[in-house]
């Protein structure tokens, strides 16, 4: 099952603020990301994902999308099953195949929404090979992953697409998801947009997290671990 939405868009900063229709009175939500701080060399950028959106004083109505996607939904019977006959390898093996077709459905949703309900690329035409490779416009980071580490951020996917409703999906308390088979991410379509690695952050922008976050820098350091840099 899955579930996706296609919203008006603008950037801040950093953030990137979704509305409910193209009025843009007010925003629905606002995305947090994180810019790359790493040194580089002269004349590369230091990245963010909201870098991907028109800022709000372009003049450039722009969208962003939201996704959810599982395919693990009712195989908690048949692991029981496994794990009392102590078929550990079957148990595995069911996991692991719920995972791959996940992700396949993940490709496929995106596939569709570049070509029909977005439709940014209706004339799209890719083997196999070149998904595989990426070549399509547009990418789907997922909270948790190199772009966008903060698996907090999951909380906000999940509730505007109100996906225990529509896909059978819902969060732990520490930001997992159930089914454990499942994806969930953002879509952004402009012709530019890669995937990267965040890295390090410092000092200054685990300040200005934690305020726009509005949670205290504790909390920050608590969420991403891999990234603060003592």
């Amino acid at each position: 099952r899955a579930v996706f939405g296609l919203f008006p868009a603008a950037s801040r900063g950093d953030d990137v603020l979704l509305y409910a229709d193209d009025r843009r009175d007010e925003p629905l939500e606002t995305l947090l990301f994180l810019r790359q701080q790493r040194a580089k060399a002269e004349g590369k950028a230091h990245q963010c994902l909201a870098d991907y959106i028109a800022p709000e004083d372009a003049g450039l109505p722009d969208h962003a999308g939201l996704f959810a996607v599982t395919a693990g939904l009712g195989i908690e019977a048949k692991l029981e099953e496994f794990e009392a006959a102590h078929d550990d390898y079957r148990s595995i093996l069911l996991k692991a195949l719920a995972d791959r077709l996940a992700e396949a459905f993940a490709e496929r949703l995106h596939q569709r929404v570049r070509t029909e309900f977005w439709g940014y690329a209706p004339d799209e035409s890719l083997s196999c090979e070149d998904l595989i490779r990426e070549s399509y416009r547009g990418i789907r980071p997922a909270p948790g992953y190199p772009a966008c580490p903060d698996h907090s951020e999951k909380q906000k996917i999940f509730r505007l697409l109100d996906a225990p409703r529509n896909a059978g999906m819902e969060l732990t308390g520490g930001y997992a998801m159930l089914p454990a088979a499942a994806v969930c991410g953002y879509y952004f379509a402009h012709p530019q947009a890669k995937y990267f690695v965040l890295g390090p952050i410092l000092e200054d922008q685990v300040e200005d997290y934690a305020r726009r976050k509005d949670c205290s820098e504790a909390e920050v350091r608590r969420l991403l671990p891999s990234n603060v840099q003592s």
